[in-house]
């Protein structure tokens, strides 16, 4: 039988080819698209398998899966093309964590050093995922026009904790497992919270992290920043879950001055002079830490008279105790961080708003937890201060609220990270009890004007973070626990101690279960 001079396709064509012995299409038509296939192209993959006697058929080619990369690299492609965002977007989001998150929940970066190496594409994918779960709630971009804010986070936290390698005993690790932490106790999750934030510091131990080499100064005070973070989260974290402490007792040295830390670069030394002469003006983050020392002491004095009920001297000495603490630590501050408009606006001016209105959030809220109690004077006839007591309540979350409506009203240092809807839930609760017991009606108006103005921060805080519901459920629980008994309500109980702590869960009214009645400027109105 004579040998074809072309194939069929190319027959069909009225072209001329070469067919390679025993194969019925040509090397051009072997090798188009598989419409034209009709047997495994002469020297391929299954032209050498039937050398070897192993021929498998095209269908298997269609329904076998290609090998896959890696995991971690699998991740690393899908990511990249269906969630990361493009470069400009990146570094918006970055400066929007720095912005808004960074120094007042934790300092972990340096934030010169890192958004340079951001704009460079440089920075590891998973401190930029839990970033950017933090942070994306905060954009105006296009990118994410079809997501309510709230929501934004999820996929960038889903990712990050898939990429996280705890095996990678380094401080990115630490810092990542902060990071994820910090957004799943903003999702109200604060069992992962405690997982993260645990992994976090074992890590941070085993590495020595205060004490672990660095090649230059601007590393090592990272390590010890990183450090002092996980101590102050420690202390509010497992409080809230009702857990031992994990971070130890040491002797570390505290973070330098907020502005000599951030002119420092990596071929720094450690000297600095400010550039306008106010050097070491800005200890932000180490009076934070001082703060934080004070509020692990108030946590266990609250345990304390939950479980033991003191009451007379015994009382009185303990809280004159911390009292004192507190007067001591803001006796002992520079006159450049004083609570004053001129303190306030000077570090505005510089970048660091948001970071001095949380260190003086911090003090205010630590003040209204040690006195709370004292508002029901009634179990603490014995204790001789208790009416100077409560009026020190008063005055810190009177303190509080005017520090929140001072950050919004400056431009640039407007507070939205969390805990400052719980610190200003249980100020507001204050207000409540001067309009349930004031007789002054200056108070009564005062009190009155500042409740609708934290409803209305609170309604603003909740457009960014999905668990602000939690505390608009906690201010109406409490409040419909006075409704019922303004007796009981303002003691300090097993119950009333989780809703001075535990911020992220919801709470039922006292005594019986929560009520689904929705809370609005006309239920705060007790006059």
């Amino acid at each position: 039988m004579r040998r074809p001079s072309a194939c069929k396709p190319c027959r069909a064509r009225r072209r001329k080819c070469n067919i390679p012995q025993g194969q019925e299409l040509c090397t051009y038509c072997a090798t188009r698209s598989l419409e034209c296939v009709k047997e495994p192209p002469y020297g391929g993959y299954y032209h050498k398998a039937q050398l070897s006697h192993s021929i498998p058929s095209l269908l298997s080619l269609l329904t076998v899966p290609s090998p896959q990369p890696s995991r971690s690299t699998q991740l690393i492609v899908d990511d990249r093309s269906r969630a990361f965002p493009p470069l400009p977007l990146r570094i918006e989001l970055v400066q929007l964590y720095f912005d808004y998150i960074h120094n007042q929940f934790h300092t972990l970066f340096h934030p010169p050093t890192f958004k340079l190496a951001a704009a460079e594409d440089r920075v590891p994918d998973v401190l930029l995922y839990p970033m950017f779960a933090l942070s994306a709630r905060f954009s105006n971009d296009r990118f994410f026009c079809n997501t309510n804010p709230p929501d934004r986070g999820a996929i960038f936290l889903e990712e990050g904790g898939k990429i996280l390698n705890i095996r990678d005993k380094s401080l990115t690790t630490v810092q990542a497992c902060v990071l994820l932490g910090a957004a799943c106790i903003a999702d109200g999750d604060d069992v992962s919270e405690n997982l993260y934030h645990g992994i976090a510091c074992r890590l941070a131990q085993l590495l020595d992290l205060p004490n672990f080499p660095v090649s230059c100064p601007l590393d090592r005070e990272i390590n010890i920043r990183v450090w002092w973070s996980l101590c102050m989260v420690d202390v509010w974290s497992s409080t809230a879950v009702k857990l031992p402490k994990l971070m130890p007792t040491a002797d570390v040295s505290l973070p330098m001055d907020e502005m000599h830390y951030l002119a420092l670069r990596k071929d720094s030394s450690s000297s600095f002079v400010g550039s306008d002469g106010l050097d070491a003006l800005s200890p932000l983050v180490s009076e934070m830490i001082k703060l934080n020392r004070i509020l692990l002491a108030i946590n266990d004095f609250n345990e304390a008279c939950v479980k033991g009920q003191p009451d007379g001297l015994l009382l009185e000495h303990a809280v004159h105790d911390l009292s004192r603490q507190l007067d001591d630590w803001a006796g002992a501050l520079p006159e450049s961080m004083r609570d004053t408009p001129e303190n306030f606006s000077w570090y505005a001016s510089h970048g660091l708003g948001r970071s001095f209105a949380a260190v003086y959030l911090g003090y205010y809220h630590f003040g209204q937890l040690l006195f709370y109690q004292f508002l029901h004077v009634g179990p603490y006839k014995s204790t001789p201060s208790v009416n100077a007591y409560a009026e020190k309540c008063k005055d810190h979350a009177a303190h509080l609220c005017e520090m929140i409506y001072r950050a919004f009203s400056t431009p640039n240092c407007d507070v939205l990270y969390t805990m400052v809807a719980h610190v200003l839930v249980i100020a507001s609760t204050v207000q409540i009890h001067t309009l349930l017991f004031s007789g002054d009606e200056s108070q009564i108006r005062i009190a009155h004007s500042r409740l609708e103005q934290n409803f209305k921060i609170l309604l603003h805080l909740r457009t960014y973070w999905s668990t602000l519901d939690r505390p608009m459920m906690r201010l109406r629980a409490f409040h419909d626990s006075c409704r019922k008994s303004v007796d009981t309500t303002f003691v300090l109980d097993r119950w009333m101690l989780r809703f001075l702590v535990e911020f992220a869960k919801p709470m039922e009214q006292k005594g019986v279960d929560d009520q689904n009645i929705p809370l609005t400027l006309n239920t705060l109105d007790f006059v």
